[in-house]
C-alpha cells in the first residue's frame, strides 16, 4: 500500500467540534488531513480555517464519499442521529484498506434528551454498530470519547491525558495508537476488544455531568501504566 494512502487521515465530520479539533491538532503534527462533510463547501471552508490556524499543516477539503478514497485512516466524528445514513452512503467508497476510527456516541441530545444520558444501542455500542454496517474487510476501533473539544481547537493548551481505545485487532490498534502518540500530549491506552466500547462511550456523558458541575473541561488519566 501507498505510504500516502497509510499516512493521510480522512476526517468524517470534520466540520463539527471534535472533527475539526483532530483535524488541527493532526495538521500540527504533520499528518495530511481531508476533511469531510455531506456539504463539499463546507469542508472546504473547515480546511480554510485550519489552514489559518496551523500554516503548516496539509488540508485538503471534499464530500465524504471522494474525501475517504486516498486515506488510510478515517475517523468518524458524527453525531450519532448522522451516523447510520453517513455509513450508508459511505459503503460504495470503504475499501478493505480502509481504518475507521468511531467517535461517535450515543448521546440521549440526538434525539432531544439530555447530554448526561445516554440511548440504548441494539449491538451494544455505537462503535459496534459502525463494524456491523461497514462493508466486509473494513475495521473498526473506538476512540477519541473522553478528549475535548474545545481543548482540541486551543492550541494554547498543552494536552495532557489518555486516549482510550479498544478494537479486535492489535495491528489496528496499534495503528490508532501510533497517530494518537502524534498529537502532543496524549497518550493511548488499549483498553481490549471492541465490546469495551460501550463502556468508553459511557465516558462522555460522564465527563459532561462532571464539567457541568465544576465548571472545568476534565480528561481521563490512567495511572499506573509506563508512559
Amino acid at each position: 500500500m501507498p505510504d500516502r494512502v497509510r499516512d493521510s487521515v480522512c476526517i468524517v465530520g470534520g466540520t463539527g467540534a471534535l472533527g475539526f479539533g483532530l483535524a488541527l491538532r493532526l495538521g500540527r503534527a504533520g499528518v495530511p488531513v481531508v476533511i469531510g462533510s455531506r456539504d463539499a463547501a463546507r469542508a472546504q471552508e473547515a480546511a480554510d480555517r485550519a489552514h489559518e490556524q496551523v500554516p503548516e499543516g496539509s488540508f485538503d477539503a471534499s464530500d465524504n464519499e471522494h474525501a475517504v478514497q486516498d486515506a488510510g485512516i478515517v475517523i468518524l466524528s458524527v453525531p450519532f442521529r448522522s451516523q447510520s445514513e453517513t455509513l450508508t452512503n459511505l459503503k460504495q467508497a470503504l475499501r478493505e484498506h480502509h481504518l475507521v476510527i468511531d467517535a461517535t456516541v450515543p448521546l440521549a441530545a440526538a434525539v432531544s434528551g439530555k447530554a448526561t444520558r445516554t440511548l440504548g444501542v441494539w449491538q451494544g455500542s455505537a462503535a459496534q454498530q459502525a463494524q456491523e454496517m461497514v462493508p466486509e474487510g473494513v475495521r473498526v476501533v473506538s476512540a477519541f470519547h473522553s478528549v475535548s473539544a474545545a481543548l482540541l481547537t486551543d492550541l494554547d493548551h498543552e494536552l495532557d491525558e489518555d486516549v482510550l481505545l479498544c478494537g479486535n485487532h492489535r495491528e489496528d490498534k496499534t495503528r490508532v495508537a501510533e497517530l494518537v502518540e502524534r498529537m502532543d500530549g496524549l497518550r493511548p491506552v488499549d483498553c481490549g476488544r471492541l465490546e469495551m466500547a460501550r463502556i468508553l462511550e459511557q465516558l462522555t456523558p460522564l465527563l459532561i455531568s462532571i464539567n457541568m458541575r465544576n465548571k472545568v473541561r476534565a480528561g481521563i488519566k490512567i495511572t499506573g501504566l509506563d508512559r
